[in-house]
């Protein structure tokens, strides 16, 4: 979801450094583009660890959560330029959509509700939803299995290195979009690599 469906990673880096400045602490951007595509529990145990922040990772959760809800409510949300063509082409052809996000539920709903798009999708698995995060395979294998089909019948469409590597993990044909705003991402691991959803050509991958 986040910078494939929506341009949300500035807000999520808006939120974060919100927290972190309760602490005097400044987050870089390459602070941040590190924790990209990653579970947010696994993100404040790394940064509670290295600045030494003296409240728990369940606090911490709660202060990015309510920090995010407020800037979601605040903001006007618009898909990725080609994203609704592309999920209106798989409906047409009958292919299942899944969205795996590393996002809340909470989260998740609320985004897909303001956009309007949550019945596009047959499953949707969140970040809190999995033992293990992004770069693990986790959240892909449970997409699959909750869908009904097998992990090498399934392309993923990411944004971040981890999720990249989450996707080769699970067995899965993957296609790296280069989103600007998610930072610089490694994404020479995705069987195919693009700068635009717009057209987008997934079917060589689908028939492979």
């Amino acid at each position: 979801m986040d910078g494939v469906i929506i341009d949300s990673e500035p807000l999520h880096f808006e939120s974060d450094r919100m927290v972190m400045r309760e602490f005097g602490v400044e987050l870089t951007d390459e602070d941040l583009n590190r924790f990209v595509g990653v579970a947010n529990p696994q993100m404040w145990a790394e940064l509670k660890d290295k600045y030494s922040i003296n409240i728990t990772i369940e606090e911490l959760l709660e202060r990015q959560h309510a920090s995010k809800l407020k800037l979601l409510e605040e903001r006007e949300l618009e898909t990725i330029s080609g994203i609704d063509e592309l999920i209106s082409d798989l409906q047409k052809k009958g292919i299942a959509i899944a969205l795996a996000s590393s996002s809340s539920r909470e989260f998740i709903e609320l985004v897909l509700k303001k956009l309007g798009i949550t019945e596009c999708f047959q499953v949707i698995v969140s970040g809190d939803e999995v033992e293990k995060g992004k770069p693990e395979p986790d959240i892909f294998l449970k997409a699959a299995e909750l869908l009904k089909v097998s992990p090498e019948n399934c392309i993923v469409l990411e944004d971040s290195q981890h999720g990249v590597n989450a996707a080769k993990k699970a067995g899965m044909k993957c296609i790296g979009f280069i989103n600007p705003n998610s930072g610089n991402q490694d994404l020479s691991k995705a069987d195919k690599v693009v700068s635009t959803l717009v057209g987008l050509e997934y079917y060589s991958l689908y028939e492979s």
